[in-house]
């Protein structure tokens, strides 16, 4: 299997075949799945000081935050992929 990198924004890039969900960061379940990230040390931000405007959840665990909307990460994905 071949890892499939997309670019999230401000230099930083996602290996996008360990992603198993996208979302927006507004519901109380996200921002929970959020907050018990952060104190399990399982965070991961990269939205360099931007607002955060999609939450990645890894198949390892770990949450990535990104300033990216959900909807741009897929149309990126879309787009390397030929479609």
């Amino acid at each position: 299997m071949t890892t499939e990198l997309i670019h999230i924004g401000f230099g930083n890039v996602l290996a996008m075949n360990r992603v198993i969900a996208m979302a927006p960061p507004n519901s109380a379940p996200t921002k929970r799945m959020v907050q018990e990230g952060k104190s399990n040390g399982m965070l991961i931000d990269l939205t360099s000081g931007r607002r955060t405007k999609a939450v990645l959840i890894m198949d390892s665990g770990h949450i990535v935050l990104a300033a990216l909307a959900p909807e741009t990460i897929a149309g990126r994905l879309t787009a390397s992929r030929g479609g």
